[in-house]
């Protein structure tokens, strides 16, 4: 894949740059209905049987959708959102697309140890790689490794197999275990660029979200958002739905030193009808622009929301999910936190970079990255040609997984904020 090349349509022509002809609530090269146009045909050919509109089994009344496909190997729905029904579909139709990918890998892999490949080839900072802590891998030990990009240079650098697919089917590749899987970095998108600026945004995103859970409370005290300073439109539509709907709604800023906005959100009902209770759900966001990661997290939380009512996800057990999600303690516990601390931080400090076009928000993200010491950030080409979707897997050694991803262990940005913390 070059990274500078776009899309190119039937009997068209390339174009050079990646501009963002698309603004409302989020940046897109093309519109969703466009989006839509050119996608869908593909769905059988996929395995997507269809796309559920979820957004009447909830009274807040923000569009949320489900997209199946029975025979996945991991999730079999995908969830999207969206302010309106189009914006939701092509959201969630997405997601499935590059699930779909990630899932059906046919890219050349080789067996080997870490010793024996970079021996004869570049391999990613693997000290810096998000571990588990059944981890077992050690230098000789023999797994699968794929073949990604520096996307700085283009330069070849191999990582662990297992960091980019998502076949979760069993029994798993030789070596499985080392590290943690996730979709963590998997994107699509309209164009190579804006895929990739989405996953950096995502691996940004769950660094941030696990680097504010690592801090104390008292120190998370001082990023909860004063919302009565939003200033952008589309937010405040959100924020009015929520107040509608009688929700109760906190942010708190998580912004970590990359300077990439990221906020995360806790959504409640103010008076929750003890026949129909449900607990607070979350949500987490991240772009340049401040704007659009506020959006997210806002409208994330009420994607949960609806999930859980739903059903509709297949990784979210009865003890894990539903047991919290039922339970009054939970509520009164997070609603009592929602009450007692003080919104306080300005909307307009929040740092924000709206470039014009994708290679502007890329080349913006990785400066930022290389000004905290995160020099490597490793691209995965997983697009189809008979497919001709941008999908790419994300990865750059040294940022935090997920925090309360199974077996999660500390890199050394979460050891770090320990340290601060226990000081």
């Amino acid at each position: 894949m070059v990274w500078t090349s776009t899309v190119v349509e039937p009997g068209g022509t390339t174009e050079t740059l990646a501009p963002k002809s698309y603004r409302m609530g989020t940046h897109r090269l093309i519109p969703p209905e466009e989006t839509l146009r050119r996608v869908c045909p593909l769905m059988r050919d996929m395995g997507i049987t269809r796309i559920a509109n979820l957004t009447g089994l909830d009274w807040i009344g923000l569009p949320v959708v489900a997209v199946y496909r029975p025979n996945a190997r991991s999730l079999s729905a995908s969830q999207g959102k969206g302010m309106d029904l189009t914006a939701a579909r092509a959201s969630g139709l997405m997601e499935a697309v590059e699930s779909y990918h990630a899932e059906h890998i046919d890219l050349p892999l080789r067996r080997a140890s870490y010793d024996e490949l970079r021996a004869s080839h570049p391999v990613v900072e693997v000290g810096a790689l998000p571990r588990l802590s059944v981890n077992s891998f050690h230098p000789a030990m023999r797994l699968l490794w794929v073949e990604g990009r520096d996307l700085r240079d283009g330069s070849p650098l191999w990582l662990p197999f297992e960091l980019v697919h998502t076949d979760f089917t069993l029994p798993l590749p030789e070596g499985s275990g080392a590290f943690l899987m996730s979709s963590n970095g998997l994107a699509s998108g309209n164009h190579p660029l804006e895929a990739i600026s989405h996953g950096l945004c995502e691996v940004v995103e769950r660094d941030a979200t696990t680097l504010w859970h690592l801090r104390s409370e008292e120190s998370q005290h001082p990023t909860r958002l004063d919302l009565s300073t939003v200033d952008d439109p589309v937010c405040l539509q959100v924020l009015e739905r929520f107040e509608r709907a009688g929700m109760e709604v906190a942010v708190w800023e998580t912004t970590t030193d990359v300077g990439l906005a990221s906020f995360y959100c806790l959504l409640a009902e103010r008076s929750p009808e003890p026949l129909r209770f449900r607990a607070p759900t979350t949500g987490a966001g991240c772009h340049p622009a401040r704007e659009i990661a506020l959006l997210r997290a806002l409208t994330e939380a009420a994607q949960v929301r609806l999930t859980l009512i739903s059903g509709a996800r297949d990784d979210m057990g009865v003890t894990r999910c539903y047991d919290a999600f039922r339970d009054p303690a939970v509520w009164r516990h997070q609603v009592e936190r929602m009450h007692r601390e003080p919104p306080v931080r300005p909307f307009q400090d929040v740092p924000s970079f709206a470039g014009r076009s994708f290679e502007e928000d890329v080349a913006w993200e990785l400066e930022r990255l290389a000004a905290v010491g995160l020099h490597q950030v490793v691209v995965v080409d997983l697009s189809r040609p008979e497919f001709r979707i941008p999908v790419v897997r994300v990865v750059v050694p040294g940022l935090e997984a997920l925090h309360d991803a199974p077996g999660y262990v500390p890199g050394r940005r979460g050891r770090e904020m320990l340290k601060e913390r226990s000081r």
